[in-house]
């Protein structure tokens, strides 16, 4: 006897139809032999699927069992077979009859005892099932908040392997779960810190509103405590909420890499992402045997912050430049090439030397100059040309830390960010270059012209500061941006000149 199930894999963020395909035949042997690339936890699967069916109240004495996962040139992996396996072993056993197996796919992980356990990968399996034209897809109780929020197919949330069978056998009536995205959105959108909690540096806030409202990489430096740490964390509240097609390619991100939260349908907030400096090459862009998304994926429309950037390793720091410049990344193996998006705002974070206090004034540096050489040497000059503003976070006064006065709240910050963002989307049209940040060559020099007295200043600049033309293009992109803050169509001079000065550190630290 022959049936086959419908169910879906993940490839990347990406999902892709498989059909599990189980045929039964007489045989003194009773062998089992599971086909279709099958990675370990998938050929573990069996044993679940075995003990899950007898502790349903249905019987496994078969004599020749194969199992083809199709299609066979793609390896499948992790557990979410081991329901449509058991439904289709079932079904060739002739121990149910299920006439509308074809119209829904069924992936989910079964517990020994016949219970459903989350799988990785619901949303974009959702997605691909819509896609295909399925009616609807059945998956664990604990996914149907983001696999609910795909509009257009049912999504049927059970929690067992026999209630699965009382649905697809029509002895068990379920309704569809539906999540308005909308909704969901706006319930998981708040951030539990604000700017308004950040005393004293302004110029530091006014740069982090530049970067926000053009998605331009930052560079801090300052001595401990200056608040840097406390600056990062707050960006992703000035900047302006994710869009419904943003939150879903983040949500898709967290959702293969298995960190989505049950009870949340969509990645509602900004990615903040702050990865450790031992952290590895392979766990900052991801990789592996068979690829998994590292942090840069991690915060795709969100901020990668990178705190005491002179303690990573070097060799780490730079395979941030090619998803710096692409917005995604691609991991190469032997066996596959998987894509993964990262679209992030850099922020960066370091000490002007080894003990942190060559620019305070209040604190006596004792490093020598060839350690601070040595130090801030770790940190490549490509590197430092793909960040955008470098700006000096001195110390707190005492004053501004007793002060009782509030500083300004995220949400006034982001309504002028999320104006200037307007004028971007006005400007750039509907390409994938959605900000000032990522305009290319040819935008640069329709959007970003200059009169001559502020030609004059950048040429200057340049000359004195000994800018690379990637630098060069930096300064007009920020100019652009501050262009934007103020509302002007045009660049002036004095929007220039602040862009300058975000790139004064080059002359003062790295020179």
């Amino acid at each position: 006897m022959h049936a086959k199930v419908l169910s879906a894999g993940t490839f990347g963020i990406e999902s892709y139809p498989v059909e599990v395909e189980v045929n039964v035949t007489r045989s003194d042997f009773g062998r089992i032999s599971l086909v279709g690339l099958p990675d370990a936890a998938v050929k573990e699967s069996l044993e679940r699927v075995h003990a899950a069916i007898q502790n349903s109240g249905y019987h496994y004495r078969v004599h020749r069992l194969i199992i083809n996962l199709a299609p066979a040139d793609l390896r499948k992996e992790g557990p979410s077979f081991d329901l449509p396996m058991a439904v289709g072993i079932l079904l060739a056993t002739e121990q149910i009859v299920c006439p509308r197996i074809t119209d829904y796919a069924v992936t989910g992980e079964l517990a020994l005892d016949g219970r459903l356990r989350p799988v990785k990968g619901a949303l974009s399996m959702a997605l691909r099932c819509r896609e295909e034209g399925l009616r609807g897809i059945v998956v664990p109780e604990e996914n149907a908040e983001e696999a609910g929020v795909v509009d257009g197919i049912e999504v049927i949330p059970l929690n067992s392997l026999e209630q699965v069978v009382g649905f697809l056998t029509d002895k068990v009536i379920m309704e569809s779960y539906r999540v308005d995205p909308d909704e969901a959105l706006r319930n998981h959108s708040s951030y539990e810190v604000d700017f308004s909690e950040v005393k004293g540096q302004e110029h530091v806030k006014r740069a982090l509103t530049v970067a926000a409202a053009g998605g331009h990489n930052v560079l801090m430096i300052g001595p401990p405590g200056a608040g840097k740490s406390m600056l990062s964390q707050r960006l992703p509240t000035i900047l302006p909420p994710l869009s419904l097609d943003e939150a879903l390619e983040a949500t898709k991100v967290y959702s293969v890499d298995g960190r989505l939260q049950s009870n949340r349908g969509l990645v509602g907030t900004r990615p903040f992402r702050s990865p450790h400096h031992t952290v590895s090459d392979i766990g900052l862009i991801g990789g592996g045997t068979y690829p998994k998304p590292g942090e840069v994926s991690l915060a795709h429309h969100g901020v990668l912050f990178l705190d005491e950037l002179p303690q990573f390793e070097r060799k780490t720091l730079e395979v941030l430049r090619q998803p710096m410049e692409d917005g995604q990344v691609t991991i190469s193996r032997a066996r596959m090439t998987v894509t993964y998006p990262a679209q992030f705002m850099l922020v960066c974070a370091l000490n002007p030397c080894p003990c942190g206090y060559l620019t305070d004034p209040r604190k006596e540096c004792h490093c020598t100059p060839r350690q601070v050489q040595q130090y801030l040497g770790k940190i490549s000059g490509p590197l430092l040309d793909r960040v955008d503003i470098q700006v000096e976070v001195p110390a707190v006064d005492y004053r501004d830390l007793r002060s009782p006065s509030d500083g300004e709240p995220s949400e006034i910050i982001r309504e002028r960010v999320i104006r200037a963002r307007a004028m971007q989307t006005n400007r750039l049209g509907a390409n994938e270059c959605t900000c000032n940040a990522r305009m290319g060559n040819r935008q640069i020099k329709k959007f970003c012209k200059i009169d001559g007295p502020a030609e004059g200043v950048l040429a200057s600049a340049m000359h004195s500061f000994s800018l690379s033309a990637r630098a060069y293009n930096k300064i007009l992109k920020v100019s652009r941006t501050i262009a934007d803050l103020d509302g002007a169509e045009d660049i002036r001079t004095e929007h220039v000149t602040e862009a300058i000065q975000y790139r004064s550190l080059d002359r003062n630290l790295w020179a």
